[in-house]
C-alpha cells in the first residue's frame, strides 16, 4: 500500500466521521412561517438617528428640528435631556408640554417625525449570506419581500432555503424556517411572510 493510498484513505476516514455532524447541523428544520399571519397593528416609536420637528403653537422661538442624539433623549430650547427614544411623536408632545409648562402658559406641541430610523429592539436585522447585510426600518406591513429588495438578495453561496427568521414572542425567541431561493429564484409568493419588529433573517451559507 503505497503513501497516497494511505493519505487517501486517512482523508476518507476524516470525511466520514465530520460529514454526518455537518450534516446534523445543517438539517436541523424550524416550522414554517404562515404567508397569510395578519399583520400586527403598529405605532411608530421614535429611536436614535431620527429627526423630529417640534411645534410649538403661537411659540416660533422654542419650535425648531432636532436629532435624536445616540443617548435616546432631545434636547431644544428651553427643555434639556428629555428622552425620546421609545415614544410615539403623540407620547413625546405631551411630555415637552409638560416641561414648557414651566415657562409658558398651557403650550400645545406637535411632535412631526422627518428621518426615520426607529429603536434598535424595531429594526430589523439581516445576517449572514446576504447581498448587503444590515439593519433596516420596521415599515407597517413589511415582508420578507421588501427585506430582500433592500439588503440586494443573496450572494451566490447562500443556502436561501434554510435561512430562518428569530422573532421574539411573548418575551421568548422562537425560530421559524423561510424559503428564499423559492422566492426569489423560483418566483413562489407563497414563500413571502409578513415581518415583525425586532425580526432577525439569518441566512446561512451552503457548504456544497
Amino acid at each position: 500500500m503505497n503513501a497516497l493510498h494511505i493519505s487517501t484513505m486517512k482523508w476518507l476516514a476524516c470525511f466520514a466521521i465530520v460529514f454526518p455532524i455537518l450534516s446534523i447541523g445543517g438539517c436541523k428544520t424550524y416550522p414554517p412561517l404562515n404567508p397569510n399571519e395578519r399583520h400586527l397593528a403598529h405605532d411608530y416609536l421614535i429611536g436614535p438617528g431620527d429627526n423630529v420637528d417640534i411645534i410649538v403653537w403661537r411659540n416660533p422661538e422654542v419650535s425648531m428640528t432636532v436629532p435624536v442624539r445616540p443617548d435616546g433623549k432631545i434636547t431644544t430650547p428651553l427643555v434639556e435631556d428629555l428622552p425620546a427614544s421609545g415614544k410615539t411623536s403623540t407620547q413625546l408632545a405631551r411630555d415637552i408640554e409638560e416641561a414648557l409648562s414651566k415657562y409658558i402658559q398651557q403650550p400645545v406641541v406637535t411632535v412631526i417625525v422627518t428621518e426615520f430610523i426607529g429603536p434598535y429592539s424595531e429594526q430589523i436585522r439581516v445576517i449572514g449570506e446576504a447581498a448587503k447585510p444590515q439593519a433596516l426600518p420596521y415599515r407597517e406591513e413589511m415582508t420578507l419581500m421588501d427585506v430582500l429588495i433592500a439588503v440586494g438578495g443573496i450572494t451566490d453561496f447562500a443556502a436561501g432555503n434554510k435561512a430562518r427568521i428569530i422573532r421574539n414572542i411573548d418575551g421568548k425567541q422562537q425560530q421559524f424556517s423561510v424559503r428564499l431561493d423559492d422566492l426569489i429564484r423560483d418566483g413562489d409568493i407563497s414563500a413571502n411572510v409578513p415581518m415583525r419588529q425586532g425580526d432577525v433573517l439569518v441566512i446561512p451559507e451552503s457548504f456544497f
